[in-house]
């Protein structure tokens, strides 16, 4: 991730007056061209991107002497991974100069080459029962008979049989392919952050060089992908900062209606592990970024690249200014093929958005031939529309579009045979989509991606900051807002909450909350954490103090007290743990109103004290009159039920609480991917290092612990808790994990029959099947909940709760928490 710097003084000959000239640099590694002190060109070996224009015809005012600057960096599009695209970087990797030169570029040579690739690849692709193929073999033949490769005054009869060709046009019902630029950018991925900051510059540079010499050039900026019209909030405030003279370039094409923003989120960011609030919080950053530097909202939402779309998305769009939604990433599904590519989309609530999978399957295409014919062949819904979008450019690790591409498509813009292209933008393309929508069918529920399934469990210390910063962030908010409501002086912390929001929703980026990021990106992102852990806990503090100002101040000889809040909208009644005057931890029952405090001098007394009572068998049995359970020495649940109905939840000879270890060997996406293979080879976790004991003996809390072996070199330890009033069992696991290419679950079979189990999403929840009767069914093997997945069936119930876990799966009557 170093940079260096190059220092290049040219002097281009008085001879190559009239000719166009361009400075070519080749390196492994990507680069800048910095020209009086601004960024110029990128630079991308990769990304077809290997000169820089000096002038497109050398003139008696062109200096003939110059110096630029070239910022190389030791990564290339795809960072720096050791053999592999996805394999660490490699730090002891060198990066080359291979090339630095002055040229003479022979544009007439470079068009004329372009013409004979556009007709081979009709002569091929478009088939013998396809008359223009033949149309196109012999005009490239004729070109080929014609030209003299060494006398370039028989160059335009050559390129005049080409355009014989291109100017036969279609007919009225043609398809029409919308072409919009783009340059999809990870935000983090392969590389860190910081490294994300230069790539948005040399990608955008480019664009900004393109649009000047093709003025009907468009780019949706979406991220750091391959998108030319989309953009990411997060990242145009980067370039803001770091690149201010591109900044005004960019805005000014904005303007003009080239440089298109699109997304309407701060990051493209997870669509399935975000919470509501911050998915709302995603949208508001973003929306209002965009108005502010704008001077408009986004109406699509763009999000091409992430592992799956909740079904609450919908009407979280609709609520913020957005109806129409593009992506493509279904078309990687490993089991069923997606059966539509524009349809309305219906959420939870009924809330539908247009939405449209550009068919060729990609945003990142090129412009060739293949690519047109692909996406008119591929469209799954071309007898209901006839219009359909097309992504070009060099994306995930930035690049964009090329002035190739461009040349292509220009060829393409309507010839007979070929599907019409036109440079468009995606308002143009969804105002037409609207206009032919009488006939579209409806896909209501989840958008659930059959690929990447290991993202849900991923890097679990990344899940647990993404969730426990959200109850900070909840929390801050709360008692801040009482606090400016009660009067005062206290000041509502607007920036500082804005500022630890952006960093929240930062490490949402669908690269960085799944997990799917090299450790460098996951250092940045737990000190991220850290960072909103450290200054959320200080404001709660000053929000307390203001709001609880006279309660914190006890009145002279009065009793000891601890002064319990309440942040969640309903009264509970909980046990909790106090430091007592010795510097002891006491425990006390308390009962707090909804939003509200609660003073506890004399603590409640149970109605029930918890009971605790180790057997013969050296099994140990709580009760806390609302359940009773009952534990085994090696930790697993054995018996589970209310007291009231005395109906067991656990099934005879099944143990809940049961770890299972699975080997993790997916087929290449390794941080990604869980495969439905990994089920067979299901291990329960038998080696007992410590017995279960009691910790606590009753009263207010009874709990035991116990430790396992996981695997080779791992361990476990978990603590069992019972409160007094509580209708639930707690767990509080550790586990020091040293295992490679293994996967640990923990299972909980119920005696509960239901065809379906209801998983948390966003704002809501969602069913989904138990069994696996269709394909459908079966490849969601592993699936996503939030804080709860529950199975039921009329009048009884069992859920299973969690603080920091993502993955989960219910298959007949076994509900599983993927650790």
């Amino acid at each position: 991730w170093e940079t260096c710097w190059f220092k290049v003084e040219l002097n281009i000959p008085p001879a190559w007056a009239g000719r166009e000239v361009h400075f070519v640099w080749e390196s492994d590694g990507e680069g800048m061209v910095w020209r009086d002190a601004q960024p110029v060109q990128g630079l991308t070996k990769e990304g077809e991107k290997t000169s820089y224009i000096l002038t497109s015809s050398l003139n008696e005012t062109d200096p003939r002497s110059l110096t630029l600057y070239v910022e190389l960096a030791c990564n290339g599009l795809f960072g720096a991974g050791k053999g592999s695209m996805i394999a660490p970087p490699d730090p002891d990797r060198r990066f080359t100069l291979s090339k630095a030169e002055l040229v003479v570029f022979n544009r007439d040579v470079y068009e004329l080459l372009v013409d004979l690739e556009i007709l081979l690849d009709m002569a091929q692709l478009l088939g013998e029962e396809n008359q223009r193929s033949f149309q196109a073999l012999y005009a490239a033949n004729q070109m080929v008979n014609v030209c003299d490769v060494m006398d370039p005054s028989t160059f335009p009869a050559a390129r005049d049989l080409a355009a014989a060709i291109f100017s036969q046009r279609n007919g009225e019902s043609q398809h029409t392919i919308h072409a919009v630029g783009h340059c999809h950018i990870d935000s983090a991925w392969l590389w860190p952050y910081e490294e994300t900051i230069r790539k948005c510059a040399r990608s955008w540079v480019t664009v900004v060089r393109l649009m000047e010499c093709n003025p009907e050039l468009t780019f949706a900026c979406s991220q750091l992908r391959l998108i030319s019209v989309l953009w990411q909030a997060q990242q145009f405030e980067w370039v803001r900062s770091w690149y201010p003279g591109l900044y005004m370039q960019i805005q000014d094409f904005v303007a003009k209606g080239q440089f298109i923003p699109v997304g309407g989120t701060w990051v493209e960011m997870d669509g399935n592990l975000p919470s509501g609030e911050s998915m709302v919080r995603q949208f508001l950053q973003g929306q209002r970024f965009f108005q502010e530097q704008f001077g408009r909202i986004c109406s699509e939402f763009w999000l091409p690249d992430t592992f799956g779309y909740s079904a609450q998305l919908p009407q979280l769009m609709r609520g913020c200014g957005i109806r129409r939604f593009l992506t493509q990433k279904l078309s990687w599904n490993l089991v069923n093929t997606f059966p539509h590519h524009t349809f309305f989309w219906e959420g939870i609530d009924g809330s539908r958005v247009l939405t449209h999978f550009p068919p060729g399957d990609s945003y990142g295409m090129h412009g060739r031939v293949e690519e047109m014919l692909k996406t008119v062949k591929n469209n799954k819904d071309k007898g209901r529309v006839n219009h359909s979008a097309l992504l070009f450019g060099f994306g995930d690790g930035g690049g964009g579009p090329t002035q190739k591409m461009l040349d292509r498509m220009k060829r393409m813009s309507d010839t007979d045979g070929l599907p019409r292209v036109q440079i468009s933008t995606p308002d143009r393309l969804f105002s037409v989509l609207e206009k032919e929508s009488s006939q579209l069918c409806t896909w209501v529920g989840e958008l659930f991606l059959e690929l990447h399934n290991g993202t849900y469990t991923t890097q679990a210390q990344i899940k647990k900051g993404n969730r426990e910063c959200e109850r900070i962030l909840h929390d801050v908010e709360v008692l801040s807002t009482l606090a400016v409501a009660r009067g005062g002086a206290f000041q509502y912390p607007a920036s500082q909450l804005q500022r630890l929001w952006r960093l929240l929703l930062l490490n949402q980026f669908h690269d960085v909350l799944p997990g799917s990021c090299i450790q460098l990106v996951v250092e940045d992102a737990l000190q991220y954490y850290t960072e909103i852990r450290r200054a959320g806990a200080r404001l709660q503090e000053e929000a307390v103090q203001s709001l609880c100002r006279e309660l914190l101040q006890p009145k002279a000889g009065s009793t000891e007290s601890t002064l319990v809040l309440n942040t969640l909208p309903w009264e509970r009644t909980e046990v909790i743990s106090r430091t007592g005057p010795a510097g002891t931890e006491t425990l006390a029952l308390v009962t707090v109103p909804s939003m509200g405090y609660a003073l506890v001098r004399e603590p409640l007394l149970p109605p029930q004290p918890v009971a605790v009572r180790k057997q013969e068998d050296g099994s140990i049995a709580m009760e806390n009159g609302v359940i009773a359970v009952c534990l085994d020495m090696m930790g697993h649940l054995t018996s589970l039920r209310l007291v009231d109905s005395e109906r067991e939840s656990v099934p005879d000879g099944c143990y809940a609480n049961q770890f299972a270890l699975f080997d993790d060997v997916p087929l290449y996406w390794d941080a990604w991917d869980v495969m439905d293979y990994h089920l067979e080879t299901r291990k329960p976790v038998t080696t007992l290092l410590k017995p279960l004991e009691i910790t606590l003996a009753g009263g207010l809390r009874g709990s035991a612990s116990f430790s396992l072996q996981i695997g080779e070199s791992s361990t476990l330890t978990q603590e069992i808790i019972l409160d007094a009033t509580c209708p639930y069992l707690r767990f509080l696991t550790q586990v020091e994990w040293k295992e490679a290419h293994k996967f640990l679950k923990v299972e909980f079979p119920v005696q509960v029959r239901s065809t379906n189990a209801t998983y948390e999403i966003q704002f809501g929840h969602l069913q989904r099947p138990t069994h696996w009767n269709t394909s459908w069914d079966w490849a969601r093997f592993e699936v996503w909940a939030h804080k709860w997945l529950d199975l039921s069936e009329h009048g009884f119930g069992v859920a299973l709760l969690n603080d920091c876990k993502y993955g989960a799966s219910a298959h007949g009557n076994v509900l599983s928490l993927s650790l």
